[in-house]
């Protein structure tokens, strides 16, 4: 008597008090392959359930550390890249370093408002993306969506390389090994985001604290020495010229104004990842959003009017910041060091912010048809794979080019950002213009203030930093038209593969044949060649062969062993292999509307991952050569060396 077993062998036992069948989790049983698996769960970890995605949110206070890294972060150069401004106008150019902080901080109240609005009426993510395709089409959509891509690319370039710059400023004996600090923190950061958000919430939150108390710290302290001390400004060691100012007074104001406003960036990215809130996620990312803009714009004035008084200027061997934690804290003390690896820390986890909103960017592009679909899927540990690593590349890619250079990267930086944030700030208008919600007079108001200046900061920065910056102006419409052609390529697809709702599929009315490629005869081509007989009458093998003894033996042993199944010796004097067999399959099985054929190729299975390079090449050759035959289908039967090991056994007796 035959014991029936059931199919499953692991059970699930369910809340009703049932067991239910739990399918065996496929285990891979080659050694390299477990091998890799513990690597990956080491470096990884333990694959995540789709239903552990809730636990997988933040809360404000991890959210504050990985969606705000960047812009807190920008508040260590974006003073640096006014005063690089302001020094080419002499002593009465530099005073306005601090009036300049102001108007930027401003500005970053009124695009803090506006992204704070997004938050709440956009609650599914994208950001000015999403944004624009509400309210200003498809063409704006694709251009916020191109700039956003760029800006969060350029993040983690610009944020490593002035990491970088913070170390060589502390060790100058690094200096030389800046680019191969940023590649390797870039490279750290990217297996972060891997491990999921929270878990880089973990990682990346006590720097980020550290920094913003160690620098509030230091603004505090020098405050009270300028203020209640009286402890004197310092003027700056460089040769007065202010006429230069009265000369080109406007536009250097304009250009200072529009350097130092790249402390803005990074403020779009928690309108871009709300979803990733603990619920409600549209309030709790509102609330992270005016913490952030606050503490930046502290940060930011605060070390302007420190690094003015004391009479701090930019030079190629120690930042601004650090020149200020020097005059603050003491240079060569514990303090200082503290300070500035806090600042370093914070610089390379910056770069997380642009990890925890490009690969959503992504996903929601992916998800409208924009990008390739696998952006939209969640790895083991819920995180969008694809777009972690492809942000990874691309930015350790600019790091190399660049040399870890942020004054050669900032140009670039800034174009983008403030596209972003004039397009962002139009749609807006455009949705209060629509909804006319409660208080709305006030709130187009504030986003249409905001998409004119933003604008104008647009236009001069890509004006006074040409000709570097139009390389971001070519390549916005480049990505743009890149995502046209794949949402245009899927919705041609969509059609082809479309069923007419009218259309009733009977039975099929189309015959089949059977051809299959054999190299000799063993038990991989027998599996194969039963396998075709399986599934029609019409079965033939076709062998080809520069040698006919060889074919003759084939033959003989075909006949003997494989009767009722035709062999077809193709005789090859070139001794290729693929092309006359596709020969053979056009001229003496040519297309016909009413039939297809099936190509059967056998394919043995090695046991060690060493040993597949000897096997199956020439099968993988004929697959990459069938694809797309008219009217062709190809299925692959694979032999394993269990299969032969259990045909060497007696049958098993029913007991």
């Amino acid at each position: 008597m035959r014991i029936e077993r059931p199919h499953a062998e692991y059970f699930r036992y369910t809340a009703s008090g049932s067991l239910m069948a739990k399918p065996k989790a496929h285990e891979d049983r080659r050694p390299l392959g477990r091998a890799m698996a513990r690597a990956r769960r080491v470096l990884i970890g333990r694959p995540l359930a789709t239903a552990e995605e809730i636990g997988e949110r933040l809360s404000k206070a991890k959210a504050l550390a990985i969606f705000s890294s960047d812009a807190i972060s920008s508040s260590a150069y974006a003073t640096e890249e006014i005063l690089r401004v302001l020094v080419l106008g002499g002593l009465a150019a530099l005073t306005l370093s601090v009036p300049v902080s102001i108007g930027i901080a401003l500005l970053l109240t009124m695009v803090a408002i506006s992204y704070r609005q997004i938050c709440i009426a956009y609650p599914n993510g994208g950001g000015s993306y999403s944004v624009a395709k509400a309210n200003l089409g498809r063409m704006a959509s694709l251009v916020a969506a191109s700039a956003l891509l760029i800006d969060y690319t350029l993040t983690v370039a610009v944020s490593i390389s002035s990491a970088s710059e913070q170390i060589a400023s502390a060790f100058p004996e690094l200096h030389a090994w800046k680019v191969l600090i940023g590649v390797v923190a870039i490279a750290l950061v990217t297996l972060g985001n891997l491990r999921g958000l929270r878990e880089s919430g973990n990682i990346f939150a006590l720097p980020t604290y550290l920094f913003i108390g160690s620098a509030l710290l230091m603004i505090g302290m020098g405050v009270y020495r300028i203020v209640v001390e009286g402890q004197p400004a310092v003027a700056p060691a460089i040769e007065d010229v202010g006429g230069t100012l009265e000369a080109v007074g406007l536009l250097l104001v304009l250009r200072a104004f529009a350097s130092g406003s790249v402390a803005l960036t990074g403020t779009e990215a928690i309108a871009t990842g709300v979803p990733a809130f603990k619920p409600p996620e549209p309030r709790n990312a509102a609330t992270t959003l005016v913490v952030m803009a606050g503490m930046l714009g502290i940060l930011f004035v605060g070390i302007t009017f420190l690094a003015s008084h004391f009479g701090v200027l930019p030079n190629e061997e120690q930042t601004v910041v650090a020149q200020v934690a020097a005059q603050i804290y003491g240079a060569g003390s514990v303090a200082f060091y503290l300070f500035t690896a806090f600042t370093a820390l914070l610089l390379f986890l910056a770069a997380n912010t642009a990890f925890a909103a490009f690969p959503r960017l992504g996903a929601v592009l992916a998800e409208d048809g924009f990008f390739p679909r696998q952006f939209a899927y969640r790895g083991d540990r819920l995180a969008f794979t694809t777009g972690i690593v492809l942000l990874g590349v691309v930015a350790a890619l600019l790091v190399v080019l660049f040399g870890a250079d942020t004054h050669a990267l900032i140009p670039l930086y800034a174009v983008g950002v403030f596209i972003d944030f004039t397009i962002s700030q139009s749609g807006m208008v455009r949705h209060w213009l629509s909804t006319r919600e409660r208080g709305w007079q006030y709130r187009l108001a504030i986003n249409a203030s905001g998409a004119i200046l933003t604008g104008v900061v647009a236009v001069v920065v890509t004006t006074v930093k040409a000709p570097t910056s139009l390389v971001i102006i070519l390549l916005i419409p480049a990505i743009a038209g890149l995502m046209l052609f794949i949402r245009r390529e899927y919705d041609t697809v969509s059609r082809e593969l479309a069923m007419r709702p009218e259309q009733i599929i009977g039975p099929p009315q189309r015959r089949e044949r059977v051809v299959v490629p054999v190299p000799g005869l063993s038990r991989a081509v027998v599996q194969a060649v039963n396998f075709g007989r399986s599934l029609a009458d019409d079965v033939r093998a076709v062998h080809v062969s520069a040698d006919p003894d060889e074919a003759a033996a084939l033959r003989e042993n075909w006949e003997r062993q494989l009767p009722g199944v035709p062999l077809v010796i193709v005789e090859s004097p070139y001794r290729s292999l693929v092309l006359p067999f596709l020969s053979y399959l056009d001229v003496m099985m040519p297309a016909e509307p009413d039939l297809i054929t099936l190509i059967v190729l056998p394919e043995y299975v090695p046991r060690h991952w060493w040993d597949r390079i000897l096997y199956n090449q020439t099968t993988n050759r004929l697959r990459r050569a069938l694809i797309g035959r008219p009217d062709t289908v190809v299925a692959t039967v694979p032999y394993r060396r269990e299969e032969e090991m259990a045909g060497d056994r007696p049958p098993p007796v029913d007991r």
